[in-house]
Order: C-alpha cells, then structure tokens, then sequence
C-alpha cells in the first residue's frame, strides 16, 4: 500500500509539471500566433509631403547650372541645419513644436464585391485612433457600383468618420457611380475632375436562364426550398411572372432605400431629378448638384500641402509564396460560381 501511495503522488506530480509546461508552452505559442499575425499585416505610412518637397527639389536641382547648384545646395543645408537647431531648442526648453492641421488621404479602388472595404475598415480605425476635428480625411475613390450589402458596408465605414466630427472630403477622378455615389454621399464635399462619371443611381438584376436549353436537350433540374420567395428568378429553372413582379418589388423597395439615403446625405439634391439611373460627367453632375467642385484629387492635394501635413494610410496583408499561388487557381476555380450567386443579387450599377 506504500508503494501504490508514493506512485500514486508521483504520478500526481508528474502529471502537475506535465501541465504546467503545456500552459506555458501553449502562452507562448499563442504570442508567437499573435505576432505572427501582426506581421503578416500592417498600415504603411508614407509622408506626401515629403514626397512632393523631394519631386521639387530634384526639379529646382536640374534647372540650374553646376556653380548655381552648389550654392543651392549649401544654401540648402544651411536651411535644414536651421530648423533642427531650432526644433532641438524648443524641446531643450520643454516646448513641443506646434503641429500643422493634417490630411489623411486613403484611396478606395471598388470591384463588383467592395472587396476594398476590409482594407478601408482597418485605414479608417487607424485615423480614428489619432485624428482629431481639425485634421481631415481624403478618399481617392474609384469605382461603378456593385453589391448592395457591400457598398452599404463601405458606406456606413465611411460615416464612422463624419461621426467623430472629421470632415471628410471624396474624389472622383475617373467614376464613382451607383454604389460608388452612395459611397461619396457620405462625404462634406465632394471634388471630381470634370469628364469623370458621377451618379446611375439605381438598382439591377441581371440572371441569365438556360432552362429551354436544358429542357431541349431532355435536362431535368431540381430545387428544393423552404419559404415562397426563398428564390424568385433562376438560372436553370422555369421562372414565373409572380416570381418575376416579386423580384421587381424587392428592385423597388431597395431603389427607395437608396434614394432615401442620398437624401438624407444631401438633402439639397434633387433626388428625383438624379435617382433615373443615369450617369452625368463632372461638369453637369455640378450643375446637378451631385458633386461640389470640379477638381483633380492631385490639385487638392497640391493646395493642401501649403499648410497641412499630408499623410496616406494604406493597409497591406503580406502573403506568402502558397498563397499566392492556392489564390491563383482558387480564383479561376471558384470565378464562375462567384458570378452565378452574384448575379442573384441586387446591385447598385
């Protein structure tokens, strides 16, 4: 009985160091995870200011003769040796330079799905964590609608930055239609380049059907659902008209909620006037009251720099070599059945 109880604590004992190895094994594990994480994706930064002052330096540099661009260049020296005297001065007497107002600038290039929106979602949470109402956001956007879920979400991300009282300024500088124009809605002010496309404030549904094809070549096809409208128009079944006027109804109903929601972003437009699905360049969307100002996004950045520090926000995902090439032939294998479940959906377009 001895021998079994001495066992028996040794096991117990082995058993409590077994455990605490894995625990701490495990914790570090799941830092290494955490990290691995961190560095798989990360927001890029880059300074457009500094950017631009390098463009024009090397420009003032090329115009000058060889004698003229010595002195410059000692001139120049003497300039930045200047500002860091000073700026080491001030931090000597406990004194923070004063900060310019800032731009945040994040560009948004839309596909069908909004795919860009996870990107976006991250860039916008970054400046939320440090911007304040007197700085201001920029959105390069691109894009000629897609989704409705989609383009709704990239909407509302949007709204979390007129939320916090950040003004928020859109450029358009080829086309921001459909859902790309609720997107813009969203904004204080909208700038666009004048042939730009602006607007098609509509709703579509597109499905092909090759159910006389099938039947034609004596195909059965089967769907089986539970609830009366849990599918109305199908790609290889026969379709009815009362599935046709409830598709038609749904169309309708979403059409209104668009509308609705670009009137309360811009209660001055003429929502009726616009809400056709027709698409207008910059020069007559202005007279339309779509956008505000006819502008490059490159002019107003150009403005801005004079007396704002411009900062673009990037997020990026860092895939490996496998996934690269799994994503490859995933996206040509599952394009076609994204298309098909895309096409049964309501899109902004």
């Amino acid at each position: 009985m001895e021998f079994v109880t001495d066992y028996g604590l040794f096991l117990a004992k082995s058993a409590t160091i077994v455990i605490a190895i894995l625990v701490v094994v495990g914790s570090i594990a799941s830092i290494a995870i955490r990290q691995k994480k961190a560095a798989e994706s990360e927001i890029q930064i880059t300074l457009l200011n500094k950017e631009y002052e390098h463009m024009e330096t090397i420009l003032d540099s090329a115009l000058l003769g060889p004698e003229a661009q010595k002195q410059w260049a000692k001139t120049e020296r003497k300039k930045q040796k200047q500002i860091a005297k000073q700026e080491k001065k001030a931090k000597k007497r406990g004194q923070e330079t004063e900060h310019r107002k800032r731009l945040f600038v994040i560009d948004f290039h839309g596909d069908i799905r909004a795919s860009a929106t996870e990107a976006m979602r991250h860039e916008i949470s970054a400046i939320l964590t440090n911007a304040t109402e007197k700085d201001e956001v920029i959105v390069r956007l691109e894009s000629g609608g897609g989704v409705v879920h989609g383009y709704g979400l990239a909407a509302s991300q949007l709204r979390r930055i007129r939320d916090h009282g950040i003004p928020l300024t859109i450029a358009v500088d080829k086309v921001a239609a459909s859902g790309g124009y609720m997107m813009a809605c969203v904004a204080n002010q909208i700038i666009a380049a004048p042939f730009s496309i602006v607007g098609s404030i509509g709703v579509l549904a597109q499905i092909p059907n090759v159910h006389r094809l099938l039947k034609k070549n004596e195909v059965d096809f089967e769907q089986l659902s539970a609830g009366e409208y849990k599918r109305t128009l199908t790609v290889f079944g026969e379709n009815t008209d009362k599935a046709r006027e409830k598709l038609q109804q749904e169309l309708e109903e979403t059409h209104q909620l668009f509308k609705d929601f670009i009137r309360s972003q811009r209660p001055d437009l003429n929502i009726d006037q616009v809400a056709t699905g027709e698409h207008w360049l910059g020069t007559r969307a202005l007279e339309l009251g779509l956008i505000d100002k006819l502008q490059t996004s490159d002019d107003y950045l150009m403005e801005s720099r004079k007396d704002r520090d411009l900062i673009h926000l990037e997020y990026v995902r860092k895939k490996k070599i496998s996934e690269r090439i799994a994503s490859i032939f995933s996206s040509t294998l599952n394009a076609k059945e994204e298309s098909l479940r895309d096409l049964e959906k309501p899109m902004l377009m």
